[in-house]
């Protein structure tokens, strides 16, 4: 009975191999041409092959991973400096100055009355060395896009030579621009602005506080495309 079980097993295993071997000499074009009839008589649809590997995929993650890592170390490395080496300006002005990371990006909001006098696009005497040590840190330390935006409270503009918030934003979004850079060795192919108005908040402009918070100036560094070397200090 076994050698009857046997038999029929090596029977099959050799109209395997025979079928394996078939199909290692077929014709490629009529392959094609079979599958394709087949796909046509079933109703099955033709898969799109994948542009992109899974290990191509991985070292996008990684990419963005670290780019993560790069935003964070800028964001702590300029508080540092500005808490060890502006130490009684920034203790002033410390609630209007916020830094944030993510999303491969680094966004320097200084907000208030802390770089404009009401209704003026003139930098602050006092906050000049602290935007250029801040420019000097990206020059240094990033080699992304740097897009300096203006924003203002829905307040609307009385007298003055701007008609508009819209107008006083841009003004203050290319004033920084233009003294970082005078001032830094930053590539000016690097810079933009941008000016938002009222448009953009990020507070209720219904309080004091939340106008605060939306009168702001944004530096926002973006695609950090190497890591710095956060171990030396200017």
């Amino acid at each position: 009975m076994w050698m009857c079980t046997f038999g029929d097993l090596m029977s099959l295993l050799l109209c395997f191999f025979v079928l394996l071997l078939s199909f290692s000499e077929i014709d490629r074009q009529k392959y094609k041409q079979v599958a394709g009839s087949m796909e046509k008589a079933f109703g099955m649809q033709r898969k799109k092959n994948v542009s992109e590997s899974p290990r191509h995929g991985l070292k996008m993650i990684a990419k963005d991973f670290d780019q993560e890592a790069i935003a964070t170390r800028v964001k702590e490395f300029i508080g540092r400096e500005l808490e060890e080496n502006f130490d009684e300006l920034y203790g002033r002005i410390e609630n209007d100055i916020e830094i944030e990371a993510g999303n491969n990006r680094v966004v320097i909001r200084m907000m208030g009355e802390s770089t404009f006098d009401s209704g003026k696009a003139e930098i602050k005497t006092e906050l000049k060395p602290l935007i250029l040590r801040i420019g000097q840190i990206l020059t240094s330390e990033t080699a992304g896009d740097i897009v300096i935006a203006g924003h203002t409270d829905d307040v609307p503009v009385r007298g003055g030579p701007f008609q508009s918030n819209l107008k006083l934003s841009i003004a203050r979004a290319a004033t920084v621009a233009q003294f970082l850079l005078d001032q830094s060795a930053i590539d000016p192919k690097r810079v933009a602005t941008m000016g938002f108005g009222e448009f953009r908040p990020i507070a209720d402009n219904l309080t004091a506080e939340g106008r605060r918070k939306n009168r702001r100036v944004e530096i926002v560094v973006g695609t950090l495309p190497r890591r710095p070397d956060m171990s030396r200090s200017k």
